[in-house]
């Protein structure tokens, strides 16, 4: 088995990536010595350096990587070896310029970014498993190497191509995931508007059409784009286990849904030796925190509750944002440990010194521009104590509370065009449920559809527009041995060709909800409906109302106007030992916290008493003990209560009864018992 820690690390990760090429060679000796000023882990190495190792084809300099290595190892940091499969040399496209992406309108990219990549062109998964091989062989035995990363950020900025070659490539996955053309037929409905191929050499990609084009084929495409990425990250995981086992191969995802729709994370966390994850926050005026805690949630999920690594985020603003504020003090700690709270094994940077050239060079780092004598410095140096007290937490689990059901394909395939209304945003959805359950300071696990729940009481369903029957199956089972669940409007309708179930909607949900609905009536833009309910409280929805029919379920919240005025719109279902709720409306947070808060008496969770509104509290539990999280994201003084009293690690005080978070502040308690 791969080993699925990096090798040779006792103590979480802290560090960034580290470019020592942008730098003159007498600036590395100031790099490490401010690296172990910090108490920097590990960093990640050569993720953009393909046009250094390989000047020109076939010549390699490998003189400079073998230096960094060499100070790095002398100075007890551990290594994240990149393969710079992500950035192709300018002589390689200028050798092969069927390698730059086409678009869908038909229009080349050309070279001078980064991920211009064309991942069905046979020539670029020829220079890629070189460049792979050649590292592996000269670096295998490293004594820094701790873990290899392939790529980066599979899918940003490219994912799809829409060239000849991935026609091609296209037809031959089609025939190995269909095996014929009249399942191919089958699957993509072609007898609506004459669309019937006859042989599989006449499909091409979803190109640009007069008007909107098939949508099983635009599904099945995403599917292939990303299962091509998926085929070239496997070829180069498989020579560096190869060529260097015992040391793990992971790639840094992007889990956080606001910004990488384009990878199915299920299928990549089962590739993977380590799941890794880069995040951003998106400053839009949001709770930033509540994405933060998400993403994490996200992340530990795609790799099975497993400890994983933040790879990635920023010390303080980005730069590619319309606006970019930098963090405020303390934050760059609050959001750090709060990944830690949810699973990760460390906190790592984008990047370790801030770039005077490029992009992104506003783009914050360990090192800024200022040097030693800054903010950001001072709370690196703060951050790296922090983390280095709690090693003990390396390698215990996350406990968490409910399960949230999330699918990237039923993403996807509500995304593609003609939809009911497309203020439907099931990102949206899943955002806002998240959110409920954050303030209900319930903590999270996401599960992918056809998987084992019966360890949740609760289960939500924000958004699953895309269901097989199976997975209706599995959640009716759940419900009827004792599960509680609840689930939100247009789920459950089509199967994974994007093809309607057969009879009413909500198709795969219909048993298990006890209702049918006979139509949907999506709210023009503005436009809102009241919801009455038990004793007199009203709710508010927007966007979606439904024509539902009760068969089996009971009514709790009726329209009170609207198109459906009268009609049920959240029921209630007992089945067997369990109960399933339907909302067939857009609630704002006060309505979800309501419905959600019924649903957790019916499932038997106790309310969190005590806990004051955006103060996290998570744990993890594991063979050195069990960890209390306290994450103060508000600027007044907090208590928390503590079941058992126990050692705070990052203050070395003692604590029982209750727990004093300050503002703005975090605290780890090591639980006695």
């Amino acid at each position: 088995m791969p080993e699925t820690s990096p090798k040779g690390l006792a103590r979480l990760a802290f560090g960034g990536d580290y470019n020592p090429e942008q730098w003159p060679e007498t600036v590395w000796q100031d790099d490490v010595r401010l690296m172990r000023e910090a108490g920097v882990t590990m960093v990640s190495v050569g993720i953009f350096s393909w046009a250094l190792l390989e000047p020109a084809p076939g010549v390699h300099d490998f003189g400079w990587l073998d230096r960094v290595l060499g100070l790095l190892h002398d100075n007890g940091i551990r290594v994240d070896l990149g393969t710079p499969t992500v950035a192709p040399p300018v002589w390689f496209y200028r050798d092969h310029p069927d390698a730059l992406p086409v678009t869908a309108e038909g229009v080349r990219h050309e070279f001078g970014s980064r991920g211009a990549i064309c991942h069905s062109n046979a020539h670029y998964r020829a220079a890629a498993a070189d460049i792979t091989t050649r590292l592996a062989e000269r670096y295998a035995d490293h004594p820094a190497l701790a873990m290899w990363h392939v790529h980066n950020e599979y899918g940003v900025p490219v994912s799809a191509c829409y060239c000849d070659s991935c026609a091609a490539h296209f037809r031959r996955w089609l025939a190995t995931v269909y095996g014929t053309v009249d399942a191919v037929n089958e699957a993509w409905g072609t007898a609506f508007w004459g669309q019937r191929y006859a042989r599989l050499e006449d499909v091409n990609p979803p190109r640009v059409t007069p008007t909107v084009g098939n949508p099983g084929q635009a599904l099945d495409y995403k599917r292939f784009a990303d299962a091509t990425m998926r085929e070239n990250f496997r070829a180069e995981r498989d020579i560096l286990h190869r060529l260097a086992p015992g040391v793990p191969v992971t790639t840094n995802f992007m889990t956080a849904l606001s910004q990488c729709d384009s990878v199915d994370y299920w299928a990549w966390g089962r590739e993977v030796d380590i799941v890794t994850n880069d995040h951003y926050l998106i400053t839009d005026g949001r709770r930033t925190h509540v994405n933060l805690a998400m993403a994490a949630d996200l992340t530990r999920s795609v790799g099975a509750g497993a400890p994983w690594i933040l790879l990635e985020h920023s010390t303080s603003g980005v730069n590619w944002q319309p606006r970019n504020p930098a963090k405020a003090p303390g934050q760059m700690a609050r959001n750090s440990l709060a990944h830690v709270a949810r699973g990760s094994e460390g906190a790592m940077f984008f990047q370790w010194r801030q770039s005077r050239r490029g992009a992104e060079k506003f783009h914050s780092a360990m090192v800024p521009h200022g040097g030693a004598d800054t903010r950001v410095w001072r709370e690196v140096v703060e951050l790296g104590a922090s983390l280095d007290s709690l090693a003990a937490v390396r390698g215990t689990r996350t406990e968490a509370d409910v399960a949230v059901l999330w699918d990237w394909q039923s993403w996807w395939a509500q995304n593609l065009a003609w939809r009911p209304s497309e203020d439907a945003d099931p990102r949206e959805r899943a955002d806002a449920f998240y959110e409920a359950l954050y303030d209900r300071h319930l903590t999270v696990d996401f599960a992918r559809p056809e998987t084992d729940l019966s360890a949740y009481p609760l289960v939500v369903v924000p958004a699953l527009y895309l269901m097989t029957q199976k997975a209706g199956a599995d959640l009716k089972a759940y419900v009827e041995r004792g599960g509680t669940l609840v689930v939100s409007y247009f789920s459950g309708i089509v199967d994974e060709h994007d093809a309607v179930h057969e009879g009413a909607y909500p198709g795969a949900l219909r048993d298990v909800l006890g209702l049918t609905v006979e139509e949907f009536s999506p709210l023009l833009q503005g436009e809102s409906v009241r919801l009455t309910g038990p004793d007199g409280r009203d709710l508010d929805g927007d966007v979606w109302t439904e024509f539902v029919v009760p068969r089996g379920a009971e009514t709790v919240w009726r329209y009170a106007d609207g198109l459906a005025a009268g009609r049920p719109a959240v029921t209630r279902h007992r089945l067997g030992e369990g109960v399933a709720w339907y909302v067939s409306t857009r609630l704002g947070q006060d309505g979800l916290d309501v419905v959600l808060g019924r649903a957790a008496e019916d499932a038997r969770i106790a309310p969190r008493a005590g806990l004051p509104r955006d103060v996290e509290v998570v744990r993890r539990s594991g063979e050195t003990g069990s960890y209390l999280f306290a994450i103060n994201h508000t600027a007044v003084d907090a208590k928390v209560p503590l079941e058992t009293s126990g050692d705070e690690l990052l203050t070395g005080e003692r604590a029982a009864g209750r727990l004093a978070v300050p503002a703005g502040a975090v605290r780890v308690v090591r639980l006695d018992g």
